[in-house]
């Protein structure tokens, strides 16, 4: 990988993952979004700001979906419910062309990382405007900031992997 942010993901990979995006607890959840995906996910995000660094993993990662996502055989939506904990959450793509996200998740007030927005919104945002997805996330249950925020990865993961797949 170069100095500029990059992402590389290959379905069904088995590999290990390598995430390097200057913040660990990005890192710990887009490895968990991989692993629990069922694909090898390698980023690297230039040094900035904390805040920038999330949302250019969410656009690197978005912009390696893209030839995933719009293969011609790809299904090109996916969802996924998965728990972390106490915690419980379902994610549902699509790839429509009209970036959006739709969340029931209020995590303003976590300070994840130290950072001080919301980590799960910020990356949502840029990775739905970079792969022109629409994402809809909502929590079922869960009070844990942490454990939330695992799920919701979690469950991304398995929905972008099924948005992936062939239909």
């Amino acid at each position: 990988m170069t100095n500029a942010s990059a992402a590389r993901v290959i379905l069904s990979g088995g590999g290990e993952s390598r995430v390097t995006t200057g913040i660990a607890v990005l890192d710990h959840l887009l490895e968990e979004l991989a692993r629990t995906g069922g694909f090898e996910l390698s980023m690297e995000i230039a040094p900035g700001e904390p805040e920038a660094e999330v949302g250019q993993a969410g656009a690197a990662l978005g912009a390696a979906l893209v030839p995933l996502l719009s293969s011609g055989q790809a299904a090109g939506r996916g969802f996924g419910i998965v728990p972390a904990d106490e915690a419980l959450a379902m994610v549902v793509v699509e790839v429509s062309g009209k970036p959006l996200v739709a969340s029931n998740a209020d995590l303003t007030s976590t300070k994840a990382g130290g950072l001080q927005t919301d980590l799960a919104a910020s990356f949502l945002h840029d990775l739905a405007e970079s792969a022109g997805l629409t994402i809809h996330v909502r929590l079922i249950e869960g009070e844990n900031s942490q454990h939330v925020l695992s799920a919701i990865f979690k469950a991304l993961g398995v929905a972008l992997a099924r948005a992936c797949s062939p239909s």
